[in-house]
Formats: structure tokens, C-alpha cells, sequence
């Protein structure tokens, strides 16, 4: 057996220097001086007997070796998480830190509904939130970054366990008196593709509409040009196009103060499904059980 093993502070190093690509960040990302993460990665490489990057005064180089290394450290650094999370869950359930990604087509609408609840019935739980695209919550999660993420459904978020919540359906707004006499409900067919307005890419709302609707030429013709939901709204209600959006920000008055209506898409799928996602064997399930369950019960009272 090696006599020496690279201690976790060593591959936390490594880990944040290879996502942040600049000593000082990394640094700054472990809480410590710059000087000091350098030093225990010079420490490293002289354990392992090897280069792990290649120093110069603007660019931080892995080589090959080492990016392998890195994507191994990453890995030993989240099960070493998951093994301080088993003793704590061991304890009181909801209680201790835990890291929630939301993405951002959830995040304004359904978090001020939820939080107050959660921390008058769960007061030991000290839940951090970062609100994230899909694609990169995801990765934050599969890295350790995250503990879970609520995020819409369907969206392919690697080895995940999932507890769903409710679905979100969706719904077509335009301008108030275009047209004149708007229907009670828009069937896909409806839906002018040179008028639509929806999400950039990284929203999985925008495939979600879209499949909705299954009209292929919307995919095509349809302007992605929304960094937000607020945005999209603004430019509906300066006559600029249509858009869809979730009944959860409807709820949530986003059409408050505005000129636009909207009504329920007529579809064979009109909704996304909202859920909880965490990692697969996470040894701290019954606790995102828990949490999903109270996250449902908090968005419908």
C-alpha cells in the first residue's frame, strides 16, 4: 500500500483550479491565499511524482494526466461528501446544509411560495439555492457542486433518482386584441411560427413548448431571443409576437400590469412535469423524499 495519499485539501485544490482556470479564483473558491493553494498542489505533484499543470503567467494548462487526475479527484472529493452526509442523516431528518439548484423558469415563481413554509416546519435545514440553466445544474449536480435540483421535466439529467411533483401547464400569451376575439383555448395549429417568441437555448422550457406543440417548423421559424420569462412578456406586450409560459407564473402575476393575454394550449402533452432530482444511491434520499414532498404540499396548500 502507498505510503502517502494525497490528502482531500490536495484534490480540492486541484478540483478548483481545473473548473476555475485561474489560481486566484481557485483560491478564493477554497477559501484560502493564493499562495497557499499553490504550494499544496506543487505538494501533490511531488507525491505523485508528476505534472499535473503547466504554469505560465496567463494560462493554466492541465496535461492529459492530469485532467485525468482531476476528473478522479472529483470524484473522491463528492463520495467523501456523501460519507459525512450518511452520518448526518443518521440524525435529524431536513436538518444541516444542502445545496438546491433551480432553474430559472421555476425559481421567481414557485421559491417565494415554498421557502417561508419550509423554514417555519424545518428550521434546523439551511437550504442554499443557485439558480442555473438545466444544463448546468445538471453538471453541477453530477460534479457535487449540488445535493439536488428542481428542475421541469422531461430533461435528461444523467444518473438521477427523481420525485415528481406536480405538473405545470402551459399556456399561449399575445397582445391584448390580437386576436380580437381569442378563443377559451389555442390548439398548436393556431400558433403563428413567424410570431413566436421563446427562450434562448440552455431553457428546457423552449423544447418543452415546442413539443408541445409537435410542429416541426416551429423549431425553425420561431425567434429565440427571451433571456427570461419577464422579458418575453415585456416584448408580447409591446406587440412584438406571442409566447408561451407556465401556468405557475401566470399564478405567480407575471401578466400583471401588462396588456397580455393568455389562455390554455390544447395539446396531446399541454404541460412540463415539475420534480426533485438528486444522484442515484445518494445517502441522503429519504431526505429529498422528505423535501419533494413538502415542496408539493407548499405549492398547493
Amino acid at each position: 500500500m502507498t505510503s502517502y495519499l494525497p490528502t482531500l485539501k490536495q484534490l480540492q485544490y486541484l478540483v478548483a483550479l481545473r473548473d476555475h482556470e485561474h489560481f486566484g479564483r481557485a483560491a478564493e473558491s477554497c477559501f484560502v491565499t493564493q499562495s497557499t493553494l499553490s504550494s499544496g498542489l506543487r505538494e501533490l505533484e511531488s507525491l505523485l511524482g508528476l505534472t499535473l499543470v503547466e504554469r505560465t503567467r496567463r494560462v493554466v494548462r492541465f496535461t492529459a494526466l492530469g485532467q485525468r487526475i482531476a476528473d478522479k479527484a472529483q470524484i473522491v472529493l463528492r463520495e467523501a461528501e456523501e460519507l459525512a452526509e450518511m452520518a448526518r442523516a443518521a440524525g435529524k431528518p431536513l436538518s444541516g446544509e444542502m445545496r438546491m439548484g433551480v432553474i430559472p423558469t421555476i425559481a421567481p415563481f414557485l421559491l417565494p411560495r415554498m421557502l417561508p413554509r419550509l423554514r417555519e416546519d424545518w428550521p434546523d435545514l439551511k437550504l442554499f439555492l443557485r439558480e442555473e440553466t438545466s444544463p448546468a445544474a445538471c453538471e453541477s449536480l453530477q460534479r457535487g457542486q449540488l445535493d439536488c435540483v428542481l428542475l421541469a421535466l422531461p430533461y435528461r439529467c444523467g444518473e438521477v433518482d427523481t420525485a415528481e411533483l406536480f405538473d405545470d401547464r402551459l399556456f399561449v400569451a399575445f397582445p391584448e386584441g390580437h386576436p380580437p376575439n381569442p378563443p377559451k383555448h389555442v390548439t398548436p395549429d393556431m400558433i403563428d411560427e413567424g410570431q413566436l417568441l421563446l427562450l434562448e437555448d440552455g431553457h428546457c422550457l423552449k423544447d418543452h413548448a415546442l413539443a408541445a406543440c409537435n410542429r416541426p417548423e416551429l423549431r425553425a421559424e420561431a425567434r429565440m431571443m427571451g433571456t427570461s420569462l419577464h422579458t418575453l412578456v415585456q416584448m408580447v406586450d409591446n406587440g412584438l409576437g406571442m409566447t408561451m409560459l407556465p401556468e405557475m407564473a401566470i399564478d405567480a402575476g407575471i401578466l400583471d400590469h401588462t396588456g397580455v393575454v393568455a389562455r390554455p394550449l390544447d395539446a396531446d402533452h399541454p404541460a412540463r412535469t415539475i420534480a426533485l432530482v438528486w444522484r442515484k444511491n445518494s445517502p441522503r434520499e429519504k431526505d429529498f423524499r422528505l423535501l419533494a414532498r413538502e415542496l408539493k404540499s407548499a405549492a398547493h396548500p
